[in-house]
């Protein structure tokens, strides 16, 4: 059953991404991820009471709860991280740098766990790292990047060189539109730690009242950082297709993390979160026909060698 839960999260997980897109725009990534995890705390702890699994909270040992609460702080930076990554760049190519957290759980999971590293894995993290790499490369162009680069210098060097103050902002504005990248590797590094924690934070635990309660904790953690960064005034700003799209994002998250700490709590990590990470189909597909965003053909390749890498862990 873990891999039906596995693949559930992963169906689930697919719409996350290019929902979310959709419901950032035009404001501020933390307090939209603020803004999301309230809607999946209320979907958590609705299935936590469904499942009549609420009374078991007194008898969480203390060493269950720190490792929710790790998981749930993993967490929190993760979202934050990727939301902020969506903001600034195409979902096609943030979304690989996210899936690629399956090779460091897998090899976090040995570190930790105890889980063997075949072969087969091996293989697997070399197709899915592999499979990254093309896919969040540049289209390609008739004229090369490096030319444009170079014409740009020569064209503007003695205005760049006696202008200090315009290289500073030139230097800023690229940070800007290439930070994307720094925040999407930031959010892997803490996805592969949240697997690891939340692993050993469900044992003995119901997998619904583990994921309520890790909720909690990131809904604590976005709503501090929107407090520190003053921008909770921004939130009445929030317009209606905004509301929308942050309302479906976070019940497709709710389905996903409900799906996957189920999986992971019966199922090897090592096995799960590559099975989670081919949410990175639907996304594509959806992306493709809802954001317009269209696959080269490296990134097509790319997405193949991904998906095989992570299909034969199931074999």
């Amino acid at each position: 059953m873990w891999i039906l839960f596995a693949f559930g999260s992963a169906f689930f997980a697919g719409f996350t991404a290019v929902l979310a897109k959709c419901g950032i725009k035009n404001m501020d990534s933390n307090v939209a991820t603020a803004l999301r995890t309230v809607v999946v705390l209320l979907f958590s702890w609705m299935m936590v009471f469904l499942s009549g699994t609420v009374g078991m909270i007194v008898v969480i040992s203390e060493k269950t709860w720190l490792f929710l609460i790790l998981s749930g702080l993993a967490t929190g930076a993760s979202w934050l991280c990727y939301f902020k990554a969506l903001q600034i760049g195409d979902v096609n190519k943030v979304t690989p740098i996210d899936k690629s957290s399956t090779v460091l759980t897998m090899l976090l999971a040995f570190v930790f766990l105890g889980e063997r590293i075949s072969l087969v894995k091996i293989v697997a993290m070399v197709l899915i790292g592999t499979g990254t790499y093309l896919m969040i490369q540049k289209r390609e162009a008739s004229i090369s990047v490096k030319t444009k680069v170079r014409r740009t210098m020569e064209a503007d060097f003695t205005e760049e060189y006696s202008n200090p103050e315009k290289e500073q902002k030139t230097a800023f504005a690229l940070w800007k539109r290439h930070s994307w990248i720094f925040y999407a590797f930031a959010s892997t590094i803490f996805a592969s730690l949240t697997s690891i924690l939340g692993k050993i934070g469900i044992e003995g635990i119901d997998s619904n009242l583990g994921t309520a309660i890790r909720t909690v904790v990131v809904l604590i953690m976005a709503w501090i950082v929107v407090f520190v960064t003053g921008k909770q005034h921004t939130v009445k700003d929030t317009n209606t297709k905004n509301w929308l799209f942050l309302i479906l994002s976070g019940v497709a998250t709710g389905g996903s993390w409900l799906c996957y700490y189920r999986a992971l709590q019966t199922g090897p990590a090592s096995v799960v979160v590559p099975i989670d990470k081919l949410s990175i189909l639907v996304t594509i597909a959806f992306s493709f026909v809802v954001l317009k965003e269209k696959l080269n053909v490296k990134s097509t390749v790319g997405l193949v060698s991904i998906v095989a890498g992570t299909l034969i862990l199931l074999v």
